[in-house]
């Protein structure tokens, strides 16, 4: 098994996330109306949480296998708001202690973490 995950990248535009919402249905006016979302106290369009877990899964995939979604186990902490125009980055490494979990996290072109915790792989 590989010590990290293949890391997967994604550029959130405002089409990123119109097509997000059409895909799952969600349209809460926090993802698609930007006058609602500025009232808020996110101050304005953020991306589903779901979109930026979505590269971790994909993530996941490209190095352990499509198999492998079936045996992943996640715990997850949503860190921070993804908004347009953010760079985000999905990748993992293992943990030194556990040959069967890696630290995974997605994190915004900043470096600053979007999605931390851990990713274990459960046995066939």
């Amino acid at each position: 098994m590989t010590d990290t995950l293949r890391p997967i990248a994604l550029h959130v535009q405002r089409e990123t996330i119109l097509a997000y919402a059409e895909i799952t249905g969600d349209y809460n006016p926090i993802h698609v109306d930007p006058e609602f979302a500025a009232s808020t106290p996110m101050g304005g369009v953020i991306a589903h949480g779901t979109m930026s877990l979505n590269l971790l899964w994909q993530s996941i995939a490209a190095t352990l296998g499509d198999d492998a979604l079936h045996r992943t186990s996640l715990d997850l902490r949503f860190v921070r708001p993804v908004r347009i125009g953010d760079t985000v980055e999905a990748g993992g490494a293992r943990r030194p202690e556990r040959i069967d979990a890696w630290e995974v996290w997605v994190r915004n072109a900043a470096g600053e973490p979007v999605i931390s915790g851990t990713a274990t792989l459960v046995a066939a």
